[in-house]
Formats: structure tokens, C-alpha cells, sequence
């Protein structure tokens, strides 16, 4: 997709169109916005899914339940109750503990506490016992759902891990995501191994209703919206996952890292595993609502609204970031002045060193070497989560200047790379360069959305 601009963008202004562009990417990939879209009442009818293919629910035939889980689960939730009200039967809410401080949660519960919902604050992203609290609700909820009921699912990014009943004990199940998180697997990777070990994952949650029939909301944090990666497939049944989880454990040496009595429970666990995905296939509707793609095209969009000549190179980005970084300078150094490039996806690190980083800044700061004393030219990454690794990032933004400028510092960017120090770098280069250069870090906190991430190339002409 590409569009012609409408005035020729300059440089000195490349911070305001950074800011702009990501504003407009979180404005159309927000989790409450999109529910809104999706789901109706008609009279006594629940309308669920896009018009063409939407299902309609009789409430005055049955009873609803809601599950929501993921970083959007709160305003998922809010938008699915301004239409559902006093129809909703009983509901169980898990979202992110973390980016919430006490007086924060205290305050959704007060904004619902005239509804029959329950929340529960879980561990991300390695599960904690909240995490396995909430699960254990909304079996027990799930439970008493008969044929003529409907279950409300709300679904997205995070929910692997807090939605979780695993087959190990909680510490190995921590210590098996922590080693896979570090190990440089990719997400797919990673969901592979939790959903074979994971009695509510790949349609666990829909077969825990019974003969109720589950309708999904699904907002996509897995490039090309395979469902049964979204979140570990809650409410996608699927068959013989054991093989792909055994092949990954082998591929990043696990069993090396793992305590021998640990992986032979993790063995019997597999085993189990063989037996318990192979029960009756639910009854489930699934509806992806939002993705990378539409957050793409909207980055795009308003790029060429800033003036450039804009084009969406992929919505389906993989790989290690810092490779990816440096194939984004050399791209943008061949780009033509006024023109900008997309990129949406996800990339990995393999984590070698001690620094403190993120994937999207490990990203920008590959890209700040291999773009340097490249004139009037930008890249900048982030997380649509606002949350890039355990740092308080979205990500960030470079120039041509960007290594030059950290080196008069006393800043070392091939040090920091080489220690996964990507953060460190930046939040030292933004406070030693503060009033005098714009700053790089981009920081938007939690967002409530979450749909991967998005790479953008910026080339000026004057």
C-alpha cells in the first residue's frame, strides 16, 4: 500500500512527526474502540463480530458469562459492558498486575463494583499464583454454563500467561518460561511449549464451558492472526501439540538448563498433555478485531498526512532485532528524500549480556550504528503495549547523529549493544543530552492495547 503526500516534510521536525505517528498507530489499534466496533445489542440481541459474519445471541434464551484476560482486559471490558449491562450472568476479569499501582486497581473495582464482576491482578510476563487464581475462577464460573448460555471471551495479548492452569508445579512452570524468554525463541516458539503443558490453553477455556458456546474477541499480537498462537488459542482447539513443543525444548537445549527431577516432571507432563487435548471439540465463534496490520496502515496514513510518500513494506517483521535494526539503516539510507517505510511484526533478543533492554530498543540502537553520519534520516520502534521489556520504553528513536552524539558523552553504543544494554544506553543519552537534543526514548506507558510492533523509516530532503 503506498500514497502520494501532500507538502514535503523537514527534519528538524522529525520529533513532532515521531510523536504524531504514534499517536495515530495507538489511537486505531485501541482495545476499547474496537470492541465497541464489534459487539451490539439489538433489542434482546447480542450482535458479536464483524456485520457480515456477526452472530446474534438471544438474551432472553440463555444466560452470558465473561472471561477477559490480557493487557487490553480492562478496557475490553469496559467497552463489552456498556453494551451487555444487566444481561451479564457472572464474569471473571485477569489483567496485568504490573503498570497498576493499588489505588489504580482499587479504583476499576469501584468503577464495576455494581456488576457481577470479579478481577484478579496476574504475573506477567512469567505466571505467578494471581495468574493461577484467576484461571481457577473462571473454571469454577464456567462450570455451572449450560447449552443454552453464551460465553463472552475477550481475548488478548499476555493472556498466555495470565490465563493459566499449567500441569507442572508453579515454580517449574516459572522457571520454564523464564529459560525459553531468555533462550531468544520466538513467541510462536514460546507458545508452542505453553500450550502443550496447559490444561486451559489451545481451547482449554472453551472446553471448560462445556456445552455453552464461547464467542471470542480476539485483538492479534501474533503476526499473520494465527489463532491458536493469540494468547495460547484459549478457545482454539487443536491436536497432537506435544510433538512441536519437544521439538523446541531440544532446538534451545532446555533440558540442559533444568534440574533433572524438574525435567522429568516437565516429561510427564507432555505425556499427560497427549491425552488431554484430544477431548470433544467445543462449541466456539472466534473474531480477530484489531492487529498489526491496521496499526500499520494507520502509522502509514498518517505519514502522509506529515507530507512524506509512504509505503507498508510488511506487516509480518521477524527476526533478532539487532539484525533487523541494521537491515532498517541500510534501507533507509537508499530511501529518497521525502519518503517513509512501515514495518510491522515482532522481533526477538537473544539475551548474552547483563544490560537492560527491550527488543525494540535493542532494534534502534543496531540501527544508530549502522545509520550513523547518514544526514537527515530517522527510524524509530515501539511497542504498541508501551511496554518494551522490563523497561519503562516503548522503545525508540535514532538519527544519523545518534552514535556520534552518545560517544561525546562517554557513551559507548557498541558496548551496550554488545551487553543487551539498550535502555542503559538510552536513558543515559537522553539525561546527558537533556535541553540541548531532542530525546530518544519514547515513552507512552501502559497503553491498553496490544497488536506487536511497528518499525518506521524516515527520510528527509532538507
Amino acid at each position: 500500500m503506498s500514497l502520494m503526500p501532500a507538502v514535503q516534510p523537514r527534519f528538524v521536525d522529525y520529533r513532532r512527526h515521531v510523536d504524531e505517528i504514534v499517536t495515530a498507530t495507538l489511537r486505531a489499534a485501541d482495545a476499547e474502540s474496537a470492541v465497541a466496533r464489534h459487539l451490539n445489542k439489538v433489542d434482546r440481541t447480542l450482535v458479536v463480530g464483524p456485520d457480515m459474519t456477526a452472530e446474534r445471541i438471544d438474551l432472553d434464551h440463555g444466560r452470558v458469562f465473561l472471561v477477559a484476560t490480557g493487557k487490553a482486559a480492562i478496557p475490553m471490558t469496559r467497552a463489552a459492558m456498556r453494551v451487555v449491562g444487566n444481561d451479564l450472568t457472572g464474569g471473571v476479569v485477569i489483567a496485568k498486575a504490573a503498570g497498576l499501582d493499588e489505588d489504580a486497581r482499587s479504583e476499576l473495582e469501584r468503577e464495576f463494583a455494581d456488576t457481577p464482576l470479579k478481577f484478579y491482578w496476574g504475573g506477567h510476563p512469567v505466571p505467578d499464583e494471581k495468574s493461577i487464581a484467576g484461571t481457577k475462577a473462571v473454571v469454577e464460573m464456567l462450570s455451572a454454563a449450560h447449552r443454552e448460555d453464551a460465553v463472552l471471551c475477550l481475548i488478548s495479548g499476555g493472556t498466555s500467561s495470565l490465563l493459566t492452569q499449567p500441569l507442572l508445579p508453579l515454580a517449574d512452570w516459572r522457571k520454564l518460561v523464564e529459560l525459553l524468554l531468555k533462550s531468544g525463541c520466538t513467541i510462536r516458539e514460546l507458545n508452542a511449549v505453553r500450550r502443550s503443558v496447559d490444561r486451559i490453553k489451545s481451547g482449554g477455556l472453551a472446553r471448560a464451558a462445556g456445552p455453552a458456546t464461547c464467542y471470542s474477541l480476539i485483538l492479534s499480537d501474533v503476526i499473520g492472526n494465527q489463532l491458536s498462537m493469540i494468547g495460547s488459542g484459549p478457545t482454539v482447539p487443536e491436536d497432537d501439540l506435544v510433538v512441536g513443543a519437544v521439538q523446541v525444548l531440544g532446538r534451545y537445549d532446555i533440558a540442559r538448563q533444568m534440574e533433572r527431577e524438574e525435567w522429568g516432571r516437565l516429561a510427564l507432563a507432555l505425556n499427560q498433555a497427549r491425552y488431554l487435548h484430544k477431548s470433544p471439540r467445543p462449541s466456539v465463534r472466534n473474531f480477530v478485531i484489531g492487529d498489526v496490520r491496521g496499526a500499520a496502515t494507520a502509522a502509514l496514513v498518517s505519514a502522509i498526512r506529515l507530507g512524506f510518500i509512504g509505503q507498508l513494506l510488511t506487516a509480518h517483521l521477524d527476526g533478532q532485532a539487532r539484525e533487523i535494526g541494521r537491515l532498517a539503516a541500510g534501507i533507509t539510507r537508499d530511501l529518497p528524500p521525502g519518503h517513509c517505510l512501515v514495518m510491522g511484526g515482532e522481533t526477538t533478543v537473544t539475551v548474552r549480556g547483563k544490560g537492560q533492554g527491550g527488543r525494540n530498543q535493542e532494534l534502534a540502537l543496531a540501527a544508530a550504528l549502522a545509520l550513523e553520519r547518514q544526514p537527515r534520516a530517522a527510524i524509530f520502534t515501539f511497542a504498541t503495549d508501551g511496554e518494551d521489556g522490563p523497561t519503562p520504553a516503548a522503545g525508540a528513536v535514532v538519527t544519523g547523529e545518534t552514535a556520534r552524539l552518545a560517544r561525546s558523552y562517554g557513551i559507548d553504543p557498541i558496548a551496550h549493544l554488545s551487553d543487551n544494554g539498550s535502555h542503559s544506553f538510552f536513558a543515559r543519552l537522553d539525561e546527558s543530552s537533556r535541553g540541548r537534543f531532542e530525546p530518544h526514548l519514547i515513552t507512552t506507558g501502559p497503553t491498553g492495547t496490544n497488536v506487536n510492533d511497528l518499525v518506521v523509516m524516515l527520510a528527509y530532503g532538507e
